[in-house]
């Protein structure tokens, strides 16, 4: 069966958690040649003007925790979101639903 009670919806989830960690990863960097090629690459002269479109957003460090924080609650959710599908589809019983379910968060 391997589950779709919800639809596979927590594979959502952590869609959601790898596009908040990109976030934090480029928070403020300079932007490579290609992704500035990417948003329709501007003259020189653009650059000289607006020289902080040269870089990515720069979100605070509170802001860049929280963002931390929902990664976080984002994977704990999915997992949780998988296992009691898996036991609501009939994939696994209680006690596997358990095991897994310990097992799954400890990796995170």
């Amino acid at each position: 069966m391997s589950g779709g009670r919800f639809e596979y919806k927590q594979y959502v989830m952590n869609y959601i958690a790898d596009q908040i960690e990109h976030e934090v990863l480029i928070n403020g960097k300079k932007k490579t040649d290609d992704e500035l090629k990417e948003e329709g690459w501007r003259d020189l002269d653009w650059y000289k003007k607006y020289p902080e479109d040269l870089y990515y957003y720069e979100y605070p460090e509170e802001v860049i925790e929280k963002f931390k924080e929902a990664v976080i609650v984002l994977r704990k959710a999915a997992v949780y979101a998988q296992r009691v599908d898996w036991l609501l589809s009939g994939d696994d019983g209680e006690e596997k639903f358990l095991e897994r379910l310990k097992k799954d968060l400890e990796e995170l």
